[in-house]
């Protein structure tokens, strides 16, 4: 790494002992990267309320010290190497969001049961449970995947997953046919989502959303349940499954 020479009180007639010289400072730098760059001394002295001498004496030693260059033909100024390796070093610092922050942000802006089901190794597998919303019968989903939501959207996706060779019938609303399935899947294909209405679970129904990798394959799903009067695929609902399985992306 490049070693920097600190800056000495002498080579200025301000330093960081003099009240509020940092502070002006820090000013004059937002200035240029509120205004961008070509950003006048005027304009600059205007933004950050320094007096047009002490901003002329500061802007020459922002830009002797890398922190602030001239534009090409001199008649402003913009943001030096220094400040975007300060930018740059304030980036990587920053942790991402993990796949539990982003969950827990979700289900505070909804009532509805809100889960995270992985695909890999062609299993369907719970990741992120809702604590405040436990799935009935959890295990019979993976074992019925015709029969829920989260079933069909792995069977439409995931190359070499099939339903069951003999379907159950869970309830008297679970689909038995299939080519009645199989136009279902396809749909799920065209419209981003997958529906189940009482199929495992008498009064239960439920949406899910697929959930993508970095290259785009799908990798899990994103399950919401609740009651069968109140879970329906209405745009606002399902906007928000598709809203929020995007800032899933990558974290599966």
């Amino acid at each position: 790494m490049t070693a920097h020479v600190p800056i000495r009180s002498s080579e200025a007639t301000f330093g960081g002992r003099q009240p509020h010289a940092v502070q002006k400072a820090l000013g004059m730098l937002e200035a240029v990267a509120q205004l961008g760059p070509g950003t006048t001394a005027k304009e600059i002295a205007t933004f950050a309320g320094v007096p047009p001498a002490t901003a002329y004496r500061m802007l020459n030693l922002l830009v002797a010290d890398g922190y602030l260059v001239r534009v090409p033909d001199l008649s402003g100024f913009a943001l030096g190497r220094r400040t975007a390796e300060l930018a740059q070093a304030a980036a990587e610092s920053t942790p991402s969001e993990s796949l539990h922050d982003v969950m827990e942000d979700l289900r505070g802006c909804t009532r509805f049961g809100l889960h995270v089901a992985s695909f890999a190794g062609s299993r369907l597998r719970f990741v992120d449970q809702d604590p405040d919303h436990e799935i009935v019968a959890i295990t019979t989903l993976s074992k019925s995947l015709h029969a829920n939501a989260i079933g069909k959207l792995m069977l439409a996706h995931v190359p070499g997953v099939g339903p069951d060779a003999e379907f159950r019938r869970l309830t008297e609303f679970t689909m038995c046919e299939r080519e009645s399935l199989a136009r279902e899947l396809r749909d799920i294909i065209s419209s981003g989502y997958a529906k189940e209405c009482q199929e495992t679970r008498l009064g239960r129904a439920a949406l899910a959303v697929p959930i993508r990798d970095s290259s785009s394959f799908v990798v899990g799903g994103l399950y919401l349940h609740g009651s069968a009067a109140k879970v329906q695929p209405d745009p606002d609902l399902v906007r928000f499954l598709v809203d929020g399985s995007a800032r899933l992306t990558g974290l599966l």
